[in-house]
């Protein structure tokens, strides 16, 4: 790695930590009711959306009840989604003529915004409708990131109360963080895009000569290009804010109406691990620990920063295969050097890197290059990161109470080893929490593991295989492990548009989002009724660096020991292939 990329690394990462603690601050006093400037000025909106729906915002609910009604919300919305989508060509905001989306595309994209995951396997600019884009999916991008934050909350009210049944209100949770985190956030990144030539407008697509005459298929000449717009900005806005990723245009953040400079690129990587950083410290502030929040951060940073490094250096190498031909690959004054197969040559290799790690380290799941192009160990990178359970960083809500699971299996072990019953902040940790927390580790991996076998048995699974061989069975497993891991990004070598990936994935999507939550939630009700243990001589101190030196070893391990037969099948097994060793 050279000078230039780890300048540009270092100030991504002190810029992210800059921030954290003050909009950690603020989401914290949101939570807690306490006056932060938004909530002042709109709080009278905000009775009256209650009022409006009927919400009694002062009655706390079980977590039962708060897992019933936020998946009566989800589910009600997924229908909605998946109805506007059927009927998007009778409604209205459709200059482009968009017909009906197809039952299976329509089943699978509903799931996937109402899980956060956003997978698409569908070209945005040519599928949805602008009703659809706005009404359906954006809602969604906001929803499902206010839920993931809403169980976030719960959990942590499950350490901070002691003996009682509730955790606090969900429609409560839902609203405050939708209009006083998301929405303003939104639109001070949505203003931003449009700053810099986002296009954010209802008109028709925009025509344009061609420098060149082409013909087409017909033979008939081609003088004119049709070049789609549409309301973008608000779009990606909230995207990347609430860890989604569901691209308005079909190249996503690598198309120049989504990401058209250097510094929109930079802004929306930095909006990728905002909140979830940024939650960090919230939870630390809320527990009465701040400590704690900043420990869990820096696990999260112990595992993305060597990926960072790792993949930047690893594309900037380049392709073995192009070395006897007498390429050069060597960065210098006229070229990126590297490999640069699938990259924007306006962003570069660092900046594409580095958003494959992040993307992925976040259940985000936006690109803004390739990840089919990059090189096999390259590509392994965002895929590992999507099987450790997205909790380096993770979704916003989702990632911080899938690595706080991980907590609790970190102190059931280490309290087994020193013969203690093992405490987390206050409150014992039991035989029903730590199923609950073993139920979150490891019900993505059924949801990867099952279903990519599977494809890769029956015809279904393998016509959509573009490139046969590792690279093909990597294709799958890409594929199942984001679905699993609701990020949405994927190897694009393969053909997931079909009645046989749609339903597969979708119901992948949908199990591995709420049969994470309910066990959140039954694990935050638990907590939530026990007292509070003082501390002791004999207390397990989870703030200092030996601690999360031990539970990065505990998240490593369990995704290692998961899937590193899966890897060696695939990315492992290209790369040594690639550097001519015969298998």
């Amino acid at each position: 790695m050279n000078w230039n990329n780890g300048i540009q690394l270092l100030i991504y990462l002190i810029v992210l930590v800059v921030v954290v603690k003050p909009l950690g601050t603020f989401m914290a006093y949101i939570y807690e009711g306490r006056p932060a400037g938004v909530n002042v000025w709109f709080g009278s909106f905000e009775k009256w959306i209650y009022r409006i729906c009927g919400v009694k915002d002062d009655v706390g609910m079980t977590w039962k009840e708060y897992a019933f009604a936020l998946m009566l919300f989800n589910v009600l919305g997924l229908i909605v989604v998946y109805v506007i989508q059927r009927f998007q060509g009778f409604l209205p905001f459709n200059p482009m003529g968009m017909t009906a989306v197809s039952p299976d595309s329509s089943f699978n994209t509903a799931v996937s915004f109402a899980t956060n995951t956003n997978w698409q396997g569908y070209g945005g600019e040519s599928t949805m409708s602008y009703f659809t884009q706005m009404l359906a999916l954006t809602v969604q991008n906001f929803v499902s990131a206010a839920t993931g934050m809403a169980v976030l909350v719960a959990l942590i009210r499950g350490f901070v109360q002691k003996q009682t049944k509730t955790l606090g209100n969900f429609w409560v949770d839902l609203v405050r963080t939708t209009i006083y985190i998301l929405i303003p956030l939104a639109l001070v990144l949505s203003l931003a895009l449009v700053w810099q030539g986002v296009p954010q407008t209802l008109s028709s697509s925009a025509t344009a000569t061609l420098l060149q005459p082409v013909k087409d298929s017909a033979g008939k000449p081609v003088i004119e290009q049709a070049i789609a717009l549409g309301p973008a900005a608000s779009q990606i806005a909230i995207k990347q804010l609430g860890t989604n990723g569901g691209g308005f245009f079909n190249a996503n953040s690598a198309h120049p109406y989504e990401n058209p400079t250097p510094f929109t690129n930079f802004l929306e990587m930095l909006s990728i691990l905002l909140l979830p950083a940024a939650l960090c410290y919230t939870f630390g502030f809320m527990v009465g620990d701040r400590r704690q929040g900043w420990a869990l951060l820096a696990v999260m940073f112990l595992i993305l920063v060597p990926c960072l490094v790792w993949s930047v250096c690893i594309e900037q190498q380049g392709n073995p295969l192009f070395a006897p031909l007498g390429i050069d690959q060597q960065a210098g004054a006229f070229q990126a050097g590297g490999n640069m197969e699938g990259k924007e040559a306006r962003l570069g290799i660092v900046n594409s890197s580095t958003w494959s790690i992040v993307t992925a380290a976040a259940s985000n799941g936006s690109v803004n290059a390739m990840h089919d192009s990059l090189m096999p160990l390259g590509g392994m990178l965002p895929l590992w990161l999507i099987q450790l359970g997205e909790v380096i960083f993770g979704g916003v809500g989702s990632g911080l109470y899938g690595l706080i699971a991980f907590v609790i299996v970190a102190v059931f072990i280490a309290g087994l080893m020193i013969g203690r019953t093992p405490e987390y902040l206050g409150k014992k940790i039991e035989a029903f929490e730590m199923k609950m927390a073993s139920l979150v580790a490891l019900i993505p991996h059924v949801f990867i593991l099952i279903p990519t076998a599977l494809a890769v048995m029956i015809p279904a699974g393998k016509a959509g295989i573009a490139n046969p061989g590792p690279h093909g069975f990597s294709e799958i497993l890409y594929a199942f492990s984001s679905a699993a891991g609701n990020n949405g990004s994927a190897f694009a070598g393969l053909s997931a548009n079909t009645p046989f990936y749609n339903i597969a994935l979708a119901l992948g999507m949908f199990f591995c989002r709420f049969w994470l939550i309910i066990p959140v939630l039954a694990m935050a009700g638990s907590l939530a009724s026990k007292k509070i243990v003082p501390v002791t001589i004999g207390t397990l101190p989870t703030h200092t660096p030996l601690f999360v030196f031990f539970l990065t070893m505990v998240v490593l391990v369990v995704g290692a020991l998961t899937f590193f037969p899966a890897l060696a099948l695939g990315p492992i097994v290209e790369q040594l292939m690639l550097n001519g060793v015969s298998i």
